[in-house]
C-alpha cells in the first residue's frame, strides 16, 4: 500500500457471516428500519485518509497539451517496417481516434493498400500509430499524402452541403415564423 493511501478503505457493515449456502440473500444482515432510509446508512469518515489520496484531476492532462506540440516534436514520424516490403509506420502526435479512424478507412479504399490499421498506445496520451501495407507499385508515404488530399476534399464538400442545407432550413423557418404571423 503507498503512503499516501496509508488507510484501508472501510469495510461494509452490512456484510455478515454466510450461515446458508443455498442463496445469497441469507449472507445479508440487515440492519433495522427506523426513520429515514438514508439515517441508516453507514456515513464516510473524514477521518479515514481522503486528503491523502490523489484525486482524478491529478492524472488528467492539461486541455491546452492534448492539441499543442512541444518544442522540437514532430506531428507526424515514419519508420520503415523491415520485416514486411512497402510498409511504414507513422506516428501521429497530438491526435486522436477521429483521424486515425478517417485515415485507416480512406487508405482502405485505395486499391494499392493491402493494409492499413491504427491503434492508440494509451488513453491520456493523445497519440496514434498508423500502419500502412501497400503493393509496391506506391510508396506508404505517397499513399498516406494521397488519402489525406481525398479526406480534405471530401471534408470541404461535407462542410458546403451541410451550410447549403443548413441555410435552406433556417430560410423555411423563417417563412414559415412570417406566414404564421402574418396571418
Amino acid at each position: 500500500m503507498s503512503a499516501r493511501c496509508s488507510t484501508p478503505p472501510p469495510v461494509n457493515a452490512f456484510l455478515a457471516e454466510p450461515t446458508h449456502t443455498s442463496t445469497w440473500s441469507h449472507m445479508l444482515k440487515f440492519p433495522p428500519t427506523t426513520g429515514n432510509l438514508w439515517s441508516n446508512m453507514r456515513q464516510p469518515n473524514p477521518e479515514a485518509g481522503r486528503r491523502d489520496r490523489p484525486c482524478a484531476e491529478e492524472n488528467v492532462p492539461n486541455r491546452f497539451e492534448l492539441f499543442l506540440l512541444g518544442d522540437g516534436e514532430k506531428k507526424v514520424t515514419e519508420e520503415t517496417d523491415t520485416r514486411i516490403p512497402s510498409t511504414s509506420v507513422f506516428t501521429f502526435n497530438k491526435e486522436d481516434h477521429t483521424l486515425g479512424n478517417m485515415l485507416r478507412a480512406r487508405l482502405l479504399q485505395s486499391p494499392h493498400v493491402t493494409f492499413s490499421g491504427y491503434k492508440v498506445p494509451h488513453p491520456l496520451f493523445s497519440s496514434f500509430i498508423l500502419r500502412i501495407s501497400t503493393d509496391g507499385t506506391i510508396t506508404p508515404r505517397q499513399a498516406l499524402v494521397q488519402a489525406c488530399k481525398d479526406l480534405v476534399t471530401d471534408l470541404g464538400l461535407l462542410s458546403r452541403e451541410f451550410t447549403k442545407e443548413w441555410e435552406l432550413r433556417k430560410m423555411v423557418g423563417e417563412s414559415v415564423e412570417g406566414g404564421v404571423n402574418g396571418i
